[in-house]
């Protein structure tokens, strides 16, 4: 089968699409054949050897994926052949085929369309995670999503207008903010422009965000932080500027907020009821089409390079997806 496979640590460029054996089943584990798999930011460090665990070599990237069941093992009941899929993984998605422990793998919802189903995982749960858990939204509050147009930032925008808040868009162009208000923010926001905080003063009258949705670090995230509301939560997701900010803790003192860390990755294992509840409920706005994950451009598996190149861009819109078979 064909399989993008990580031989070094290395550049995207230098990967290589190879002809590797097709993984063999064994008990508790389902072969599925991959449709769809998307490409995020972790991936992109993860193929270099720069995100904060490595995965031991060779591997193939690819942590979110939707497909049909080829076989499962003996041991497990209801993934017959055929049914279609949806799953969270350490890697392995950018690839042809894959095993899979039965537990990790959910049945999609009617009618989902594969690249929308490779969507659907990583950004929107870490969404309702970190919006709902962590940051204790509420109805009527204001919510500020700092990188709004990514994958990421988008699927902030689409929950925090399912918790009923109303949502400030930050991103750098005016194709982006345009883009994140098509998908519900109530307003956008230039964050390169100087005086942009007053913007932002002006648009929450004098209050701030209650909640700030970051997954940008760097300056960016500490001029936030000093704009935001009495008792404001900032959700730190990620830093997808290279840069981790210092936060001096004089700050949270004056302003009254709280820095709250969203790691998806662990909620499994520390919240494993927490987790259930929140798929539960991405389930459901999946299943009744309240909520629709946005795709941003479609690859084929021969053009995986340009994917990961298009999820690093800064004129990237959405989640970046590499169609399979």
């Amino acid at each position: 089968m064909k399989a993008v496979l990580v031989e070094d640590y290395d550049h995207i460029e230098n990967i290589m699409l190879r002809e590797v054996a097709k993984p063999e089943l064994s008990a508790g584990m389902v072969l599925v054949r991959i449709q769809a798999a998307a490409i995020g930011f972790v991936d992109g460090l993860k193929v270099q050897g720069l995100y904060q665990t490595k995965d031991p070599l060779p591997f193939t990237p690819g942590s979110e994926f939707a497909g049909v069941v080829e076989e499962a093992a003996a041991d497990i009941k209801g993934f017959v052949p055929g049914t279609r899929v949806l799953a969270m993984v350490r890697n392995g998605g950018l690839a042809e085929y894959i095993c899979v422990p039965a537990h990790k793998l959910f049945v999609a919802p009617r009618n989902m369309e594969p690249e929308v189903g490779a969507s659907c995982f990583a950004n929107y749960l870490t969404a309702l995670y970190a919006l709902s858990a962590r940051g204790k939204l509420q109805a009527g509050e204001t919510l500020l999503v700092l990188g709004a147009a990514g994958g990421v930032g988008i699927a902030a925008v689409q929950v925090g207008k399912l918790l009923g808040a109303r949502v400030i868009a930050a991103a750098s162009t005016a194709e982006k903010r345009d883009f994140a208000i098509e998908f519900g923010a109530d307003a956008g926001l230039d964050y390169t422009r100087e005086g942009w905080r007053d913007e932002l003063r002006d648009l929450t009258e004098g209050r701030g965000p209650d909640v700030i949705y970051d997954p940008v670090g760097g300056d960016l995230s500490l001029q936030a932080f000093r704009s935001i509301a009495w008792n404001g939560r900032h959700l730190v997701i990620g830093f997808a500027s290279g840069s981790i900010p210092a936060l001096r803790f004089n700050l949270p003192l004056l302003k009254g907020g709280a820095l709250l860390g969203v790691d998806i990755a662990q909620i499994e294992q520390r919240e494993p009821d927490l987790r259930d509840q929140i798929i539960t409920q991405l389930f459901t706005w999946l299943s009744e089409k309240t909520l629709v994950p946005v795709v941003g451009r479609i690859f084929a598996l021969e053009e995986f390079h340009e994917a990961f190149k298009a999820m690093t861009t800064r004129s990237a819109l959405g989640k970046m997806v590499v169609r399979i078979g």
